[in-house]
């Protein structure tokens, strides 16, 4: 399970309003890279064979299997204040992050 804030639900539902495709929902993922071995991505998308759908403060998002497994637990906030850093995410699972708050190990 994934889980959003009420502050990061807001902004993801400001951002959706903005799109063309109400069809698209946030999706959730983990890809390599990053300075720590992996990084989180974020984007609007549609729906995908194996995707599991995960409800959150009345956000649907989208995240793959493989993703998930590194992701379970996890709860993404968003912070817009004076040194905000935008979304982030707190993954229990993570045994080592970076300064930048991006990517993982």
């Amino acid at each position: 399970m994934i889980t959003l804030t009420p502050r990061a639900a807001q902004r993801v539902q400001a951002m959706r309003a903005e799109l063309d495709s109400p069809a698209k929902r946030l999706r959730i993922f983990v890809e390599t890279g990053g300075c720590s071995g992996f990084q989180y991505g974020m984007s609007f998308d549609e729906q995908k064979s194996g995707d599991a759908e995960i409800q959150s403060e009345g956000v649907s998002i989208l995240i793959d299997p493989t993703s998930l497994a590194y992701l379970n637990g996890s709860s993404v906030d968003f912070d817009d204040g004076l040194h905000g850093k935008g979304f982030e995410i707190k993954n229990p699972n993570a045994q080592s992050t970076c300064g930048c708050g991006k990517s993982f190990a």
